[in-house]
């Protein structure tokens, strides 16, 4: 039966993800999500579903092959809508740095040498390398800096590096290591008027609330589907009127029939239909939540999107507080979440503890989490930390509970 409830019901959220019934899950508080969410059963459903009945090369006449292509279409067709996209724009790939590596091969034919890409040092590798890459070609890097004191990324710097020749801009909708969001809208608008495409990252932004890509203007935004609660796959978003164009990176007798010029192999079959269950699981959220109106599936996930961030800006604040409070410890970024300025990935390092010796007391008390660089080194390196011993992350996500909290809570007392 609905309920009307701005509150998030965390048990019935939890009740739909298996690995909090698992034995070897169960006893643990899982705050490594920035590495890859747990799934919901909707999500297993479809897979195993798949590879029992329609295990099959898909799109031919017979019943099996019918349904496989079937599925396929529908689980792009539904995250087209539930980003604001169509369906002409979505790529599934393998992963975000696949589809970015390939996205930048598409887009170094349109670089002459002089031409300016402009990257930051606050993102995850995925999406510098591949641009920093084409100085191959003749283009000049330029480096959007984060401000070493705050790890934040300045508007009034990347207005300053902006130029008439600026191409590419490539830059994190949130840092996985900050965790600060990006005013992305405003950094497509700035560069729009230099003519320079925008390429969004928006891996450690979607799993907290499914973007509307129109609304933030971008040209390019990819995310890993392993975050967002499904499996090991990426979604990259282009606007049609790009992507139409882009030199054909697959098979030759695919030229022309985009999107699929940027993704060569195609996707893969079962792990695709497996993303209609993700999209079921979010619709489940908005009938428990929310009166069942006959409305759009992207106003659904507005409204899911808003109940989920309540929920982890309540549950991650103590954390920020704790830890910004104690003198031996160094938060990393805000230290504290206001109307989403930023996700509920905590990065911290101890002035007295090595990262690996602070995750290992955490790991003691059945706290699933890790130290490490999260392929943000540059980020590191600018901040002065030891990118091998890099920095301990605790990453919420909408299924992690107040008893979570209170458990990493009391952990943290034991550094």
């Amino acid at each position: 039966m609905s309920i009307t409830n701005t509150k998030l019901d965390i048990n019935f959220v939890r009740s739909q993800f298996p690995a909090f019934k698992d034995p070897m899950c169960k006893d643990w508080s899982f705050f490594e999500n920035a590495g890859g969410s747990y799934v919901p059963k909707q999500v297993i459903e479809k897979l195993n579903n798949f590879m029992i009945s329609t295990k099959v090369q898909p799109y031919a006449d017979y019943p099996m092959s019918k349904i496989a292509g079937n599925n396929m279409d529908e689980a792009t067709e539904l995250f087209a809508k539930m980003i604001n996209a169509n369906h002409k724009e979505i790529i599934i790939g393998g992963s975000t740095s696949i589809n970015l590596y390939i996205l930048s091969n598409a887009l170094k034919y349109s670089l002459k040498p002089g031409d300016e890409v402009i990257v930051t040092n606050q993102d995850h590798e995925a999406n510098i390398s591949p641009w920093r890459r084409l100085s191959e070609f003749g283009a000049i890097i330029k480096e959007w800096k984060i401000n070493k004191e705050t790890a934040e990324l300045e508007i009034e710097n990347f207005e300053s590096l902006l130029t008439n020749k600026t191409k590419i801009v490539a830059v994190t909708h949130c840092s996985n290591i900050v965790g600060t969001v990006n005013n992305l809208k405003k950094i497509s608008e700035l560069a729009h008027k230099k003519n320079a495409i925008v390429i969004g990252d928006g891996v450690s932004y979607a799993p907290h609330g499914f973007p509307d890509v129109k609304e933030l203007g971008v040209d390019f935004y990819t995310f890993s589907l392993y975050k967002t609660y499904g499996p090991h796959l990426a979604l990259l978003y282009g606007k049609e009127n790009i992507l139409k164009n882009l030199p054909n990176q697959n098979h030759e007798f695919l030229s022309g029939s985009y999107p699929y010029t940027i993704n060569p192999g195609g996707p893969n079959h079962e792990e695709l239909v497996s993303l209609i269950g993700i999209y079921e699981y979010m619709i489940e959220l908005y009938k428990h939540h929310f009166n069942n109106e006959d409305t759009s599936i992207r106003s659904k996930i507005k409204k899911i999107n808003n109940l989920i961030s309540q929920h982890e800006e309540e549950i991650s604040n103590p954390i920020l507080e704790y830890i910004s409070k104690r003198k031996d410890l160094t938060l990393i970024g805000k230290n504290k979440i206001v109307k989403k300025n930023r996700a509920p990935t905590i990065s911290f390092i101890s002035k007295e503890k090595k990262s690996k010796k602070v995750s290992e007391i955490l790991v003691n008390e059945k706290i699933a989490t890790r130290n490490d660089n999260f392929y943000a080194w540059r980020c590191l390196k600018a901040l002065g930390i030891d990118t091998e011993d890099g920095l301990v992350r605790l990453s919420l996500t909408h299924y992690n509970s107040q008893y979570d909290v209170e458990r990493v809570l009391q952990a943290l007392t034991k550094i």
